[in-house]
């Protein structure tokens, strides 16, 4: 069996192509990428997905499979796939970084974990709030939008040597202050009241000075601490849905893709 070299390019036009930028989508992107999901899995999820767009999205350009060219097409085709995942990673990564500064607050900053998402350390209190984060994400069906935005960003942004400009970078780096300032958010309220008790042990302290402030403080602000959690998930699971909202319709923008 042979294969021509015209034969060969129309194969990677028709397939490869859409396969690599699928691939990078799925590998990039937060539960499709998690070291709890099988690679088996995902392999097979890629190959679906591409089987099932390759007969309804435009038709690919036909290169050279080792010109120039078809290394910029393949590195487009990465970016534009990396672009998708890393957007929802920094949507996670606010919730995270909003545990963290509630663990830090109430005294919990050293009970950590493994984040088998990041494959990283992260308090107990961040690692539960990314789990009710990936609930709340796969129960709005966050994971089909995403592949939804995907199947669409073929046609707004075709197999080709241009696709995500130098400005759409900036603005995909620039909304990385919102996972800093999104996080603060959802945990400040936290913060702040668990700063008033502090304040109050300290004056407690100051009026009974044979008072082992660390021997009673430390267990009231924990207590406080999960208190105050329980009475604020709401909010911050709303705050958590109008940020990924948020980091959806940057993706359309990024992507040029009109509701």
């Amino acid at each position: 069996m042979s294969f021509t070299e015209a034969q060969l390019s129309a194969w990677l036009a028709a397939f490869i192509w859409p396969l690599v930028r699928i691939s990078a989508m799925i590998a990039s992107a937060p539960i499709f990428s998690s070291k709890q999901t099988p690679v088996h899995f995902r392999i097979g999820l890629v190959l679906i997905l591409t089987w099932i767009l390759v007969p309804v999205i435009p038709v690919s350009p036909i290169v050279d499979p080792f010109s120039a060219e078809a290394m910029l097409i393949l590195a487009q085709q990465v970016l534009v796939g990396i672009v998708m995942g890393f957007m929802m990673h920094l949507v996670m990564a606010a919730i995270v970084f909003g545990g963290q500064v509630i663990a830090y607050s109430m005294g919990l900053g050293f009970a950590s974990m493994m984040d088998p998402q990041n494959g990283v350390q992260v308090p107990v209190v961040s690692q539960f709030y990314l789990i009710l984060a990936t609930l709340f994400f796969l129960l709005l069906n966050g994971h089909l939008i995403l592949i939804d935005l995907l199947a669409q960003s073929f046609h707004t942004f075709p197999v080709a040597l241009d696709g995500v400009t130098r400005n759409n970078l900036a603005d995909v780096i620039g909304w990385g202050s919102k996972m800093f300032s999104g996080g603060l958010l959802m945990g400040l309220p936290v913060v702040a009241a668990l700063l008033l008790v502090n304040l109050g042990m300290g004056v407690v302290t100051r009026a009974a000075p044979q008072l082992n402030i660390f021997a009673v403080g430390f267990p009231i602000a924990i207590l406080i601490g999960f208190v105050l959690i329980w009475l604020t998930l709401p909010n911050i699971m709303s705050n958590f849905q109008e940020l990924l909202g948020e980091g959806f319709e940057l993706i359309e923008r990024v992507l040029g893709i009109v509701r």
